[in-house]
C-alpha cells in the first residue's frame, strides 16, 4: 500500500482510506475494512505522517471464554527525511527516502503498528467475571451454587483488604 507524494504541496494534507486487512497481510483476529486517516505534513526536507488507524477484531474473552468483536483503536507517527541515512539515527519512527521519491510506502507500517495494538488480555467487558474454577457457570450471568469455602485463617487480612477495596 502506498501514498503517492509527488505533486502534493508543501503543508498538511489529509487522506482517508478503508481497506481490507488482507491487502496488508492480516489475518485472524483481524476481518473486514480497516480504515486510517492519515496527515501527511510535507515541508522542504521532510514528511511526518500522522495516521489514526480502525480495525475490526474477533476475540475469545481470557475470563469467560466468550466469543465477541470489538473495534481496535491506534495512531503512529512515522518522520520521513529526503537524503541519505546517517549512522546515530537509529529511531524506529524515522525513515530515509531517495531525493526523487515519488510514493511512501504505508502498508507494512500499518500491519506492525496493528498488531502492537493487539492487546496482552482480551475481555469481553471490562470487569468480566469470568467462569467459576469448580462448575464452570458463567458469573457474568449469575452465581453459581457451588458452596463456598472457608478461607485458610492466613489470608483473612488479606480478604477484609480485598472487601474494603471493591466498597
Amino acid at each position: 500500500m502506498f501514498i503517492k507524494i509527488s505533486g502534493l504541496g508543501d503543508g498538511v494534507n489529509e487522506f482517508e482510506l478503508e481497506e481490507p486487512v488482507e491487502k496488508i497481510g492480516l489475518n485472524a483476529p483481524f476481518f473486514g475494512n480497516f480504515t486510517a486517516k492519515i496527515v501527511l505534513n510535507k515541508a522542504h526536507n521532510q514528511i511526518i505522517l500522522n495516521n489514526a488507524l480502525k480495525f475490526n477484531v474477533n476475540f475469545d474473552c481470557d475470563r469467560c471464554g466468550k466469543n465477541f468483536d470489538a473495534e481496535l483503536e491506534t495512531e503512529y507517527e512515522m518522520v520521513y527525511l529526503f537524503g541519505v541515512k546517517r549512522e546515530e539515527d537509529e529511531s524506529e519512527n524515522i525513515k530515509y527516502l531517495v531525493l526523487d521519491a515519488d510514493k511512501i510506502q504505508i502498508g507494512n507500517d500499518i500491519k506492525d503498528f496493528a498488531i502492537i495494538a493487539l492487546p496482552m488480555k482480551k475481555l469481553c467487558i471490562e470487569d468480566c467475571k469470568g467462569l467459576c474454577y469448580k462448575c464452570g457457570q458463567d458469573l457474568n450471568e449469575g452465581d453459581c451454587l457451588c458452596e463456598k469455602e472457608e478461607v485458610d485463617e492466613r489470608w483473612k487480612p488479606l480478604q477484609e483488604l480485598k472487601n474494603k477495596l471493591n466498597k
